[in-house]
């Protein structure tokens, strides 16, 4: 128990950094940049988010399922494939990401371009932290993440003397590839991009799965993002964002767990498949909770002099969407737990499936409510959506779980034939 809480406590502590990052990072661009400019930055920002998804599901989710907890000459060899595929990942996407700003053009094109430059770095960073997590080492993923924060003082200080969106997003990669190289002197693994297809070729039975599950996840965001921008303008999408910024320290407790909770629960399912449901449950109603006391606090206790201080002028719209915006990630923390319980099963057709369908809830949710109401229907579609997805992830991973069970009584209940001695 006490090493689980260890390994838990800096997982919190590693994302109470990045996460801190994400908030400090947006509300400098907010305040100095304005409701169109944050827009641009915030479709970059999502789309960051995608291109994380990609690198995760082909590089660092199977690593975290298959190689957690094993000898460290073991996840050294994977770790170096994994993290090459990390950096294909990046490469490949960023010069797609640039493609996209040179044709869009204006603030957004700007920024798609800029993402583009600091991708591969980027990826690799986040390979790292998920490398570190899995072999127990959370200390060196916090490390790694103060380097990034650290490094971006001097570099958002040095972007807000000459405000753009195109400043801003290399300030924040080029701290972020920084990071990278600092994680790698300490994990002391050269990142072997030539042996990515061999990685994807041993795990294509997760990667794949994982690829599209996380793919529709974050997309389906993107997608939402996309969508409110074109039915109610971007100044829409920099509000939405701005209430989602304001609850940045819970994401600090639901993505901070996030990075540990795959890892163990793969080490409960070792020990006993009976155990798992219950650390599903503990795990996804713990940040429900979180979520839901963050929210009210912000709703009862914030001064509307705060909030403008904090988000400028995008303050007074954002503020209106903080309740559905808590109800919908409170969600989505409580399904974190079922999620995570699926991934250690290693039932990726299974989890795929429950991914798929509420991702497209929240697709469905976010697009519709932005069309009839703009930024407040956006929200409230989200939360209704995410809430309805709770049903199809914790009844999947019930049926996962009785499948367990029953090859394991199978196996259990299979005569053991004599040996037969040769005369």
């Amino acid at each position: 128990m006490t090493a689980v809480l260890r390994r838990l406590t800096w997982g919190l502590a590693d994302q109470a950094v990045t996460s801190l990052v994400s908030f400090l990072v947006g509300i400098v661009v907010a305040r100095q940049l304005g409701a169109l400019q944050f827009g641009a930055f915030s479709l970059a920002w999502v789309t960051y988010g995608v291109v994380l998804n990609i690198s995760r599901g082909l590089a660092t989710d199977p690593l975290a399922v298959r190689f957690s907890g094993l000898d460290r000459s073991v996840w050294r060899t994977a770790v170096a494939k994994s993290s090459g595929m990390a950096i294909v990942v990046g490469l490949g996407l960023g010069a797609v990401c640039a493609t996209v700003g040179l044709l869009l053009g204006g603030h957004a094109g700007q920024a798609f371009i800029a993402l583009g430059i600091v991708l591969p770095g980027l990826m690799l960073q986040d390979s790292w932290r998920f490398a570190f997590f899995a072999s127990g080492q959370g200390g060196k993923a916090f490390l790694s993440d103060i380097t990034w924060a650290l490094g971006l003082i001097p570099l958002l200080y040095l972007a807000s003397q000459h405000a753009t969106v195109t400043r801003f997003v290399l300030a924040w990669g080029a701290a972020g590839i920084f990071a990278a190289l600092v994680s790698g002197l300490q994990a002391g693994i050269l990142p072997r991009p030539a042996l990515a297809r061999r990685w994807l070729s041993e795990h294509r039975d997760l990667s794949l799965r994982y690829l599209t599950e996380n793919v529709t996840l974050s997309g389906a965001y993107q997608l939402r993002m996309y969508g409110l921008g074109a039915f109610a303008g971007v100044a829409a999408v920099g509000t939405v964002r701005g209430a989602e910024m304001l609850l940045g320290p819970f994401f600090i407790v639901l993505s901070g767990i996030g990075l540990v909770a795959v890892p163990e629960a793969a080490r409960v399912l070792r020990r006993s498949v009976r155990a798992l449901p219950v650390f599903c449950l503990l795990l996804g109603g713990a940040q429900a909770v979180a979520a839901l006391a963050w929210g009210l606090l912000l709703i009862f206790a914030l001064p509307d002099s705060w909030g403008h201080a904090l988000l400028g002028e995008v303050w007074l719209p954002a503020s209106v969407l903080v309740l559905p915006a808590t109800l919908s990630v409170a969600s989505a923390g409580f399904n974190t737990g079922a999620a995570a319980g699926l991934r250690a099963l290693g039932i990726a057709r299974r989890s795929l499936k429950a991914q798929l369908c509420a991702s497209a809830f929240y697709l469905v949710g976010g697009v519709v409510g932005g069309a009839l109401d703009g930024a407040r229907g956006s929200a409230w579609g989200a939360a209704c959506a995410t809430f309805s997805a709770t049903f199809v992830w914790w009844l999947t991973l019930r049926v996962g779980i009785r499948e367990r069970k029953q090859l394991e009584s199978a196996v259990d209940s299979e005569p053991v034939r004599p040996e037969v001695r040769s005369t």
